[in-house]
């Protein structure tokens, strides 16, 4: 029999769409809103401002966007097709890992589009409403709302987790003015495990749910603006935008999809390029050739950042060597001071740290 309903006419349309999931979620956080502000006055969102900024728009939603009676939920899987494995890349610690989200287009501009498209189709074609469209870009607790719309449950390393499509996918939302019914919730189903907690390189999840960003790759590479710490360099590995192993290592992700969207297939190379090659883009090499990349947004100084510490931890050669001599006089003493510390990671027994100056 074929469900008629407002509700599910909309997650039909979203997935002829070609959205991987669509739901639809109330806008009762409160409960979600304490384990939220408790993290925020731990300081686990770092340098991450913009995370602690307005107020209880993040929980209500209908004052983020006046009007709001429903959230709807969608996901849109980014494991690409033609890809490099990442056990690989990140096994060669000559090449460069890049998180499998960031290896082609900004995910921020494809979803919006699609739900830009989603929401006007709803208006013409099921119901006109007043809505407003979020990927990542404003106070929205995307993954709370996900959970509430059945979409998933929130694993242990704080991601959203599916039983038919894993972890690696996008998630957006439409605000709607439209009063809809949410479905059942899905229950839990990481059990006993705690393999991603047991393999964070840098010991970020500090317990089932609970994540310090200061310790997180993705932070360190992405969000943190000044010097990486040095006690989780050499845990970085080749990690130079972003990290994936709590991903990486969970069982449900067997089940991940690949990307329907071509846009999220690698470019330049990224799954692929050796760390060397990478660290002698210029800066109008950087900015042309990640033009529409999430990448982009770091700018070529904290790129320069993130791959000199790699190069500090990939095996010795002359390669290598010659790479971060040729930034050690940088006119940024944020990528002189990784460069130094990575050369000091290749010193031979008895030479010291002045042999490495140009």
């Amino acid at each position: 029999m074929i469900d008629h309903t407002v509700e599910a006419r909309i997650v039909q349309l979203g997935r002829s769409l070609g959205f991987s999931a669509v739901g639809i979620a109330d806008i009762a956080l409160e409960r979600e809103a304490e384990g939220f502000q408790a993290w925020i006055a731990a300081d686990h969102h770092g340098q991450m401002e913009y995370m602690a900024r307005h107020g209880s728009k993040r929980w209500q939603p209908d004052e983020l966007q006046p009007g709001t009676q429903s959230v709807i939920c969608v996901a849109l899987d980014y494991l690409p097709n033609a890809v490099v494995e990442a056990g690989q890349t990140l096994a060669a610690s000559e090449l460069a890992y890049v998180s499998r989200y960031a290896l082609g287009r900004d995910y921020h501009k494809v979803l919006r589009n699609k739900l830009q498209a989603l929401a006007e189709a709803i208006s013409t074609q099921i119901a006109p409403h007043q809505f407003r469209v979020f990927t990542d870009s404003a106070p929205v607790m995307e993954i709370p709302l996900a959970v509430k719309a059945g979409l998933g449950w929130r694993g242990k390393h704080t991601l959203l987790l599916s039983r038919e499509r894993g972890s690696m996918f996008f998630l957006g939302d439409i605000y709607t003015s439209l009063k809809l019914a949410p479905p059942a919730p899905q229950n839990d189903h990481c059990g006993s495990c705690t393999a991603c907690i047991d393999v964070c390189p840098t010991q970020a999840i500090i317990g089932p749910h609970r994540l310090d960003a200061r310790k997180c790759i993705s932070y360190l590479t992405i969000e943190l603006k000044s010097a990486i710490p040095v006690e989780f360099r050499k845990a970085m590995g080749n990690r130079i935008y972003g990290c994936d192993d709590c991903q990486l290592v969970c069982p449900w992700n067997k089940f991940a999809q690949r990307t329907p969207i071509p846009d999220f297939e690698p470019r330049n190379g990224l799954d692929s390029a050796t760390l060397v090659e990478l660290f002698a883009w210029s800066e109008s090499d950087f900015n042309e050739r990640l033009q529409g990349s999430p990448i982009r947004r770091i700018g070529h100084e904290r790129w320069l950042r993130n791959i000199a510490v790699a190069l500090g931890n990939a095996p010795s050669s002359r390669q290598v060597l010659a790479a971060l001599v040729a930034r050690a006089a940088h006119p940024s003493a944020l990528v002189r001071e990784h460069v130094l510390w990575a050369m000091n990671q290749h010193r031979h027994d008895g030479e010291s740290t002045t042999a490495w100056s140009p």
